[in-house]
């Protein structure tokens, strides 16, 4: 099972790959959390 959550974070950078790179950081950093809130989609997939 995947649970999807999803937030936007507004972030300052010169360019797409520094503010990708600079939300991954906060990320890791928790400065961004994510809450049931956050809530978007549950998929179901079948392993073998």
């Amino acid at each position: 099972m995947v649970e999807t959550l999803s937030t936007i974070v507004d972030v300052v950078a010169e360019d797409e790959q520094s503010a990708l790179l600079k939300a991954q950081e906060m990320y890791g950093n928790e400065q961004v959390v994510l809450y049931p809130d956050d809530f978007i989609d549950t998929q179901f997939n079948i392993f073998q």
